[in-house]
């Protein structure tokens, strides 16, 4: 099949160069008695799975591969074939060869894995048996919400006598926003924020006004779901820049030539779902990247103040603080009160220049006009006592944290659970390929988890499984071993009694 006749989703998205796909192809030469051409294959296809090779992406010709990796031209061919006949890679005339997916039945209609965000009516997310929600990363309140909620009442009567619309948000929180922002190192006067009903929904104003149908924008892979959901209902095409080993901003150049991204969306602090932090010479020189490409930078700060790298840790300037204005498209920044404070808030806000703010402003006015006053008085508080509940915030996540990975140790000792450098969840890594069986086992037990492809902008991922720690300690202990139970009860084809993948033996192990 050429790659005119496939279908818009599966074409070619961007190219992967072999300075790129060579430093990935660690160990595939290390596997006695196993076909060469096979142990490449194999090598290729986990990091299809693994996210770290983009599907759609069109490899490096097969001369060009073999003289990369000091391997015969036979030995690339006969690779890219048996990647083909698994299904996943494909070809065209003229198109080069690109990686896919095989082809899989969707889950069933209402299947609370495949929805984009778990739904519920009571708000409550688990009990102590461990059944539950296990997919949302998000905190119960602090006992400052209250406080906060009766001091924004006492405040309300001055707002009364007006129309109570006030579409950028009160001044006296867009005043506390820019004073953060300050603080952290980018100075912000209150007209560059714009107050929103939390960072999606700055989010999808921002794209609306700064993309148009057809444009790619890049993402990283892994991400927020919710946010790949809002970029492809703008009309959109996602883009992905794999960040389980870092940020690559060689890589992120590559993708921009190759495929003409006109934005990005990134999550440089704690980011969703690795939990990982962008150094500051990463941030430097992913920033020049975006700028000499004319790419509009979208951040996502959700996650920023849920630091778990102890006290003494110090935290990076915002991303592209020290760039001058003028320099490349720009540079949004998106915040939320949901980690920090509380998800029942639906406070958030925009941070841009005062032209981009004006458009935004106009743009929600035809969107849902204004948020709250109650709620925006209540961050407005909140934000004036952040220093004092940050620290029993991110030691109450910390010890939460500790909890699970602890609980995973022992129950599930064959799973990977790295420590996140900060936000609420872990990204395990599985010894099976098995997490969308996993999430319909376990939800037989009462237990709801979003399994990896949920992450992946093309699916990938089948080996990874989020869990948050968001819920109380008791809870996770008791959620894991549900997971445990779904694990090795046979419920998940393969996986009982599924140990570790040795070390460098790829995927003939899966």
């Amino acid at each position: 099949m050429s790659d005119a006749a496939a279908p818009a989703a599966a074409r070619p998205a961007r190219r992967v160069g072999v300075r790129e796909l060579v430093p990935l192809l660690t160990g595939w030469q290390d596997r006695p008695g196993v076909p060469g051409y096979q142990a490449l294959a194999d090598r290729l296809r986990l990091l299809v799975l693994d996210g770290r090779l983009p599907v759609h992406a069109v490899l490096p010709s097969e001369r060009a591969l073999a003289a990369a990796s000091g391997t015969s031209r036979t030995t690339t061919t006969a690779a890219y074939r048996a990647l083909r006949e698994a299904g996943f890679a494909a070809a065209g005339q003229g198109a080069g060869t690109w990686t896919a997916l095989p082809n899989e039945p969707a889950p069933p209609a209402g299947d609370p894995a495949a929805l984009p965000w778990p739904v519920t009516t009571t708000g409550r997310r688990g009990t102590a048996d461990g059944r539950g929600d296990l997919s949302s990363a998000a905190l119960e309140a602090p006992p400052q919400v209250h406080a906060a909620y009766v001091a924004a009442l006492a405040d309300l009567p001055r707002y009364l006598p007006g129309h109570g619309y006030v579409t950028a948000g009160l001044d006296v929180l867009r005043e506390r926003v820019a004073a953060r922002y300050t603080a952290r190192g980018l100075p912000t006067a209150p007209d560059e924020v714009l107050v929103t009903s939390g960072a999606i929904h700055g989010l999808r104003l921002v794209l609306g006004e700064t993309v148009t149908r057809g444009d790619r924008v890049l993402v990283e892979s892994p991400t927020y779901p919710l946010a790949l959901d809002v970029v492809r209902r703008a009309g959109a095409r996602p883009v992905a820049l794999p960040v389980e080993d870092g940020w690559d901003p060689d890589a992120a150049a590559e993708a921009l030539r190759s495929t003409g991204a006109r934005a990005a969306y990134l999550m440089p602090d704690f980011q969703n779902p690795t939990g990982a932090l962008m150094t500051d010479d990463v941030r430097e020189r992913l920033a020049d990247v975006l700028a000499r490409a004319g790419c509009l930078v979208v951040v996502d700060e959700t996650t920023a103040d849920l630091d778990l790298r102890g006290p003494g840790a110090v935290a990076p300037a915002p991303f592209g603080a020290g760039r001058r204005p003028g320099q490349g498209a720009g540079v949004v920044h998106l915040g939320s009160s949901s980690k920090t404070f509380w998800g029942g808030l639906r406070v958030g806000w925009v941070r841009a220049d005062r032209a981009l703010v004006q458009r935004l402003t106009v743009a929600r006015a035809a969107d849902d006009l204004a948020s709250p006053l109650v709620e925006q008085l209540a961050t407005a508080h909140l934000l004036d006592v952040v220093d004092t509940l940050l620290p029993q915030r991110r030691a109450l996540v910390a010890a939460r944290c500790a909890a699970l990975r602890g609980a995973l140790a022992e129950r599930l000792p064959q799973w990977e659970a790295p420590m996140p450098a900060g936000g609420l969840v872990l990204w395990c890594r599985l010894p099976l390929p098995r997490s969308s069986a996993l999430a319909a086992a376990v939800r037989d037990l009462g237990v709801t988890v979003t399994p990896g492809p949920r992450f992946g902008p093309d699916g990938a991922f089948e080996s990874r499984l989020r869990i948050p720690f968001a819920r109380p300690e008791a809870d996770l202990v008791a959620a894991v071993g549900l997971l445990a139970q779904a694990w090795h009860g046979g419920a998940v084809p393969g996986a009982a009694g599924a140990g570790a993948v040795p070390a460098g033996a790829g995927p003939a192990a899966l």
